[in-house]
């Protein structure tokens, strides 16, 4: 039996879940969390605030979810312009480029 690989929905969900965590004590509720949704721009997330992230990403995922690589390539302003959805679509690529192998 293969296992499960998430889908955009479900990874959606669980970096959802982790966002809103993240953001306890912000007027924000999981709803508000969208594919389109900016970390900067609309979630308001810090520095501090997206290592947290990645290091929950990691806890999650392991060592094929690796938010530093992710963001390595980018320029300021594309990691200041991205999304929850960018975010999604690279740990799914990652979670089944790492069941291929």
């Amino acid at each position: 039996m293969e296992p499960h690989l998430p889908t955009e929905q479900e990874v959606l969900g669980e970096i959802t879940g982790m966002l809103a965590a993240l953001l306890d004590g912000y007027d924000l509720t999981p709803a508000e969390i969208t594919m389109q949704s900016r970390f900067t721009d609309d979630l308001e997330l810090e520095s501090i605030d997206l290592v947290t992230l990645a290091e929950q990403l990691q806890a999650r995922w392991g060592e094929q979810v690796n938010f530093a690589e992710f963001i390595a390539d980018m320029e300021l302003d594309e990691i200041i312009c991205l999304t929850v959805g960018q975010l999604v679509g690279y740990v799914v690529t990652r979670l089944r480029t790492a069941e291929r192998s």
